[in-house]
């Protein structure tokens, strides 16, 4: 519409036209401005990007050409450990994963939507890599996001947290001084990775350090973090991988606490109790009750620690080590007792009295004076009263001169060996004697006791040695 201006029709508009053309000129301004503001909102880029095709074939990937690959940048925060379980060899972590891809089918110039750059769509719309963990073995417990923030260039963004359970080889040798190494290695369910690309996001070194400063634990301490991206020629499923190396120490302060010292103070105990008189049945009572509660350390350990290792850890060695020696204490101590309690027999009246006759009649039937007195005059042998060798009996009371002349070199023979076995007999009576004083046992158990505590506290020192440099060099 024209409007003319020559001052010489402006003296034809009246007031009635005047107002027609001021009201025309309002609406055609207001018509103007509607039109401006009419793709400023975010339903207006919703509704152009749903006729673009955004929300349908969601569960094809988002490319025009199929030989182009869909390069994913991935971000794993490992931001917690949760446990870490050695029996069942276990790895549980809280991760937040940031991914990152682009999808071809969406775009929009920011200027035509009053610079909008981008936008929130529900996560059940766009197309996702399905981006799984190779080591986890439980069920994927996921907070996921409900939406998706993408921008006008087709860049997709999520962000989600998951809680992994997943297996990990435990190293227990040196339990509780451990460190464990444990790996999440993110790759493609199903895509190759001519299809997915998988790739970390730019700027490692501040993603590392920005991943080991908020890393939290209690019971570990994260020593080291390698994150790479390994060749497709390296992985067997010939797939893109990212790989999240976890090297950790564990805190060991709570098990030497706990568990190590007081194994310690009962081995100790055990040293005290050398102390405790052997006449009474406390000291072999104590050191049963000792070994008892070292067995329930051992139990404690064996609920921590696998059933089946490559070796065995130095925490049951230890365990073990101490629980012989412990053993070892109580198997004298019943000795000491067993010999307390054959001297105390012997002490009693009854018991000496029968012993003395039973070694008196022992004595008299083994006992033989020779009393022979010569080759040519007449041998008259005194024997026991209870029997006499049949070899040794004469005829009469006395042997003539004649029959002695012939028997006198049988006689030197069977004096020279009866003599031997009376010295022998001899020497076991002595000693039979020797037991039968009172005290005897006591000052042998004695012996024992100061003998076996010196042994006792060289094995300790040798072995509590040797663990520790085990611990220490292994």
């Amino acid at each position: 519409m024209h409007i003319s201006c020559n001052p010489d029709r402006l003296h034809v508009l009246t007031g009635p036209a005047v107002m027609m053309l001021a009201g025309f000129l309002l609406l055609l301004l207001l018509t103007d401005g509607e039109s401006s503001n009419s793709n400023c909102s975010y339903r207006d880029l919703y509704q152009f990007l749903k006729s673009e095709g955004v929300g349908t074939n969601i569960m094809i990937r988002p490319v025009k050409n199929h030989t182009s690959p869909t390069v994913a940048e991935l971000l794993a925060q490992i931001y917690s450990v949760l446990d870490v379980n050695e029996r069942e060899q276990k790895f549980v972590s809280y991760i937040w994963i940031y991914l990152k891809w682009r999808d071809e089918y969406i775009s929009w110039n920011p200027e035509d939507f009053c610079g909008i750059e981008r936008i929130f769509l529900s996560n059940d719309q766009l197309w996702k890599p399905d981006i799984i963990i190779e080591e986890m073995t439980d069920k994927d417990k996921i907070n996921q996001s409900p939406y998706l923030t993408v921008d006008y260039q087709g860049e997709v963004y999520v962000k989600n947290d998951i809680k992994v359970i997943s297996t990990c080889e435990m190293h227990l040798y040196k339990f509780p001084f451990d460190n464990q190494s444990c790996n999440l290695s993110f790759r493609s369910a199903m895509h190759p990775d001519k299809e997915i690309k998988l790739r970390l996001q730019a700027g490692y070194a501040e993603t590392r350090m920005m991943l080991m400063e908020k890393f939290k634990t209690h019971e570990w301490i994260l020593l080291s973090l390698y994150i790479s991206n390994p060749d497709v020629g390296d992985t067997e499923t010939e797939q893109s991988m990212v790989v999240y190396e976890i090297n950790m120490g564990r805190r060991s302060a709570l098990y030497v606490v706990n568990f190590m010292l007081p194994v310690l103070f009962f081995l100790g105990l055990d040293l005290s109790s050398f102390l405790i008189s052997d006449s009474g049945g406390e000291k072999l009572s104590f050191k049963v009750t000792v070994l008892l509660s070292v067995t329930v350390m051992q139990l404690i350990l064996s609920e921590i620690l696998p059933s089946t290792s490559n070796r065995i850890p130095l925490i049951a060695t230890y365990i073990m080590g101490i629980f012989g020696l412990m053993m070892l204490s109580l198997l004298e101590t019943i000795l000491v007792k067993y010999l307390l309690e054959k001297d105390s027999k012997v002490n009693e009246p009854n018991g000496s009295q029968s012993l003395s006759e039973d070694c008196g009649d022992k004595q008299g039937k083994v006992s033989l004076n020779d009393c022979c007195r010569g080759i040519h005059s007449a041998c008259v042998c005194d024997v026991s009263a209870s029997e006499t060798p049949p070899e040794l009996l004469p005829v009469g009371q006395e042997v003539s001169c004649s029959q002695q002349t012939e028997e006198s070199h049988d006689f030197g023979k069977l004096s020279e060996e009866l003599r031997e076995v009376v010295k022998t007999l001899s020497l076991l009576l002595n000693c039979r004697k020797e037991e039968t004083k009172p005290g005897y046992w006591t000052r042998v158990s004695n012996k024992i006791n100061k003998v076996f505590f010196i042994f006792y506290v060289i094995a300790v020192t040798l072995f509590l040695i040797y663990m520790l440099f085990c611990w220490n060099t292994e």
